[in-house]
């Protein structure tokens, strides 16, 4: 099975349970925390081919009211590979699949695949 990789804070409820789902199955996954270090341009090219860059972006969390970006015209791209805590989360990846949320039927097709 390829490795999965959870995108997503530390604080964030639903990473945590997308985290928590994987360790109950035993399925080894990679942690990436989005307050300590973002997606790289590459990682986010190969999100953005399964999920629309409106839908990765935060428009009701803390940090956009903070950035003051619904004042703004903005580039979605930029402002999401210059902010991590701009992303929803989780965003899970298996191999060229990607989900965003809780996808739990999903991950559980992942794994029956693996």
């Amino acid at each position: 099975m390829a490795e999965i990789q959870i995108f997503g804070t530390n604080k964030c409820s639903e990473t945590r349970k997308a985290m928590r789902f994987f360790q109950e199955r035993r399925v080894k996954f990679h942690f990436r925390d989005l307050s300590e270090k973002g997606i790289s341009k590459g990682e986010l090219d190969s999100i953005k081919s399964r999920i629309n860059l409106e839908e990765l972006i935060d428009r009701e969390g803390k940090r956009f009211r903070e950035k003051q970006l619904q004042f703004k015209l903005f580039d979605v791209e930029t402002e999401l590979l210059a902010d991590g805590l701009l992303f929803k989360t989780p965003i899970v990846r298996y191999g060229k699949l990607v989900t965003l949320g809780g996808e739990n039927s999903t991950w559980a097709e992942w794994i029956k695949q693996g």
